[in-house]
Parts: structure tokens; C-alpha cells; sequence
């Protein structure tokens, strides 16, 4: 029996009023993290964040549109020729240019079991909505 998944990301269930795709949930991943995010031109409240707590690496690409990851101070190109990891422990904020971005991004656990938070399960509220 076959095992897959195809989903129009435009189609797929949303949060953060529509800004954040539920692709991990939409597509039956367990694994790992997975979103589809899209910002808005020169968007700034992305949040400078890391994942030290809970030892979540990330990857980000974009899509499309192309901007700016700030990485510990420091800002590296994120367009669709770039890929970017990002430890667990290292700060990290997104800055979509003039154009926006969708990028996706991608995290995990180094050698634990994926568990996945309840805004990105299928039928939980939106955040900003709550």
C-alpha cells in the first residue's frame, strides 16, 4: 500500500491569521517540524528566538521572495539559491524584503523523538485568534 501525501500550500490549513501553513499536519509528517511560512514585505515582528529549551535545530529556505536571516547579530542571505541551519542554542530572526518571502522551514531534535506542539496540529486554534 502506497504512503504519501500532496497538498496545494495554499489550501492548507492556517495560523497567525493565515501567515503560517500547518504543512507538518496537512501532509502527516511525525518526524520532524514543518511549516510554510509567509511574511509580508519588510515584515519586523518576527521573532528573535532559538530553540534552547526544547534542542530544536532548524532549516530555513525560502520559496520565494527572498530577505535576510539574522543569525546572532549577524544577517546572511535567505532566498531560494540559499539553504540555512541553525542550532538549537542560536538566536535567530527573519527579514523578508522589499518583495515578502514564503520560505519553509524544517526542525527536529538531534537523535530524539519529534513531538509536536499543539498549534501545529490540524483543528487548534489560531493564536492570534484565541
Amino acid at each position: 500500500m502506497s504512503d504519501y501525501a500532496v497538498k496545494k500550500i495554499d489550501e492548507m490549513e492556517a495560523i497567525f491569521l493565515g501567515g503560517c501553513k500547518r504543512a507538518r499536519a496537512e501532509l502527516g509528517v511525525t518526524a520532524f517540524g514543518l511549516q510554510v511560512i509567509d511574511l509580508p514585505p519588510n515584515y519586523g515582528d518576527y521573532p528573535d528566538h532559538d530553540h534552547a529549551e526544547e534542542g530544536q535545530e532548524e532549516v530555513f529556505m525560502a520559496l520565494r521572495g527572498s530577505g535576510e536571516i539574522e543569525i546572532e547579530g549577524e544577517r546572511f542571505p535567505l532566498d531560494p539559491d540559499h539553504m540555512v541551519r541553525v542550532g538549537p542554542a542560536t538566536k535567530r530572526k527573519v527579514w523578508p524584503g522589499a518583495e515578502g518571502m514564503r520560505m519553509v522551514v524544517i526542525g527536529g531534535v538531534p537523535g530524539g523523538v519529534y513531538e509536536a506542539p499543539d498549534r501545529s496540529k490540524l483543528g487548534e486554534p489560531d493564536p492570534m485568534r484565541a
